[in-house]
């Protein structure tokens, strides 16, 4: 579905790359260290195979925005990375100076050294198209020391931006390790040969849950789309179910009561919408039970035992399940049963599984992951733009890289 090239589909061995990776991480507001070094141990993976091509490799990447608490330099990461490949990552402080060309000049066959925070130039913060990026002080002073552009970094493909577009319109250009098998993923949702497609769609973020669920009704790609926490809350008050006080309350105060007539028109439009039938409640009294959606006796805190009975029940017979955005409020162990059980079933369905990161990628322990059945995206961004009908500028970026030096209009 995306004309493309990627690492695996030419020799690129002996040459000099440029990889774009996304190692942006959570940061420590009061110490200024990093707090969750998820996205640094799959960019280490990534980068242990290609530099096992004998590659000479200079990674760039960005963290946090200028002003904000967590924009440091890349200090902390290349040491993480260091640790996690067990290669000598040399740090450069500094990304397009003197300082970077020379390293970028002299970097050999085997040699691999991570920039400082490109973020760090202003121009990166500007969004604009590839032919506009491509005139950039970044691309203009790097793209004549490197052979090849490896865009690996999925989490930023809704950006445009130099460092992720500028690069494709002057050097060839390939998807990393990290960014085909996002594609790919992204492939087997939009195809027609993966049925039924189960998408199940819960968490605390409505209005991007629901361009999601119009682009997904409007291409008719889901067969089915079962809704939790705060999503199914509000399909169930789009539907006129009777509810309790501190349900209305809950979106009322997160200024998602709005957003009902979106879902009642989402609903009249004939969606394949399933809802909640019962609910885990934490009552004022601080007592928990299981209550039917018709007789909530509390605040709802995740899916109950019915509901899960008929989701999975459901989900077991899928050829595809999307699964993004917690059951319940994962936060508290006494209400993570109904997203453990969820993601339990797609693991042992026979469907191929794809899981929109955030709280469910750290769910799943590792041995668990069967790579060639299972998916778990790096990109909650660039996932949320592609499910809600959104071109990725990255992948249009090297979609135009493969059209100028491989494609039909070659020159």
């Amino acid at each position: 579905m995306f004309r493309i090239k990627s690492v695996y589909d030419e020799d690129i061995s002996g040459s000099k790359v440029l990889i774009r990776i996304d190692i942006n991480s959570p940061i420590d507001p009061s110490t200024g260290k990093i707090l969750d070094d998820y996205r640094i141990k799959i960019h280490s993976r990534s980068i242990l195979e290609l530099y096992n091509k004998d590659l000479a490799i200079v990674l760039m990447s960005h963290q946090g925005r200028p002003g904000d608490r967590d924009f440091i330099d890349l200090s902390q990461h290349a040491e993480l990375l260091r640790k996690y490949t067990g290669l000598d990552i040399r740090y450069v402080d500094d990304v397009i100076g003197p300082t970077a060309l020379k390293e970028i000049k002299d970097l050999r066959g085997g040699e691999i050294i991570l920039l400082d925070n490109v973020r760090l130039l202003s121009e990166e913060l500007i969004e604009a198209p590839p032919e506009v990026h491509a005139r950039s002080f970044l691309v203009r002073r790097i793209s004549p020391l490197i052979d090849y552009y490896i865009n690996d970094a999925f989490a930023t493909a809704h950006r445009s931006q130099p460092s992720i577009v500028g690069f494709p319109p002057v050097k060839k250009s390939f998807a990393g390790p990290i960014m085909f098998r996002e594609l790919n993923a992204l492939s087997k949702i939009m195809s027609s040969a993966e049925a039924p497609k189960i998408f199940v769609l819960g968490g605390a973020k409505i209005p991007d849950t629901l361009r999601v669920i119009e682009n997904l009704v409007k291409k008719r790609v889901a067969d089915r789309i079962l809704t939790t926490g705060l999503v199914g809350i509000l399909f169930q008050v789009a539907k006129g179910i009777k509810t309790s006080e501190h349900v209305i309350k809950i979106l009322e105060s997160r200024g998602f009561l709005s957003l009902v007539p979106r879902a009642k028109k989402i609903l009249l439009s004939g969606a394949p919408i399933e809802i909640p039938i019962d609910y885990v409640v934490l009552r004022d009294d601080g007592n928990i039970s299981n209550d039917p959606v018709y007789k909530l006796s509390g605040r709802p805190m995740d899916i109950g035992e019915e509901t899960i009975e008929m989701y999975t029940s459901i989900m077991k017979e899928a050829s595809l399940i999307v699964l993004r955005g917690p059951a319940g409020y994962v936060e508290d162990e006494r209400f993570v049963n109904g997203t453990k059980k969820l993601i339990e079933t797609a693991l042992s369905s026979k469907g191929y599984v794809i899981i929109g990161g955030g709280h469910l990628s750290i769910m799943i322990p590792e041995e668990k992951i069967v790579h060639e059945k299972i998916h778990v995206s790096t990109g909650g961004g660039a996932l949320i733009e592609f499910l809600s009908g959104t071109t990725l500028p990255a992948v249009e970026a090297l979609e135009l890289s493969y059209r100028k030096f491989w494609g039909d209009e070659k020159i």
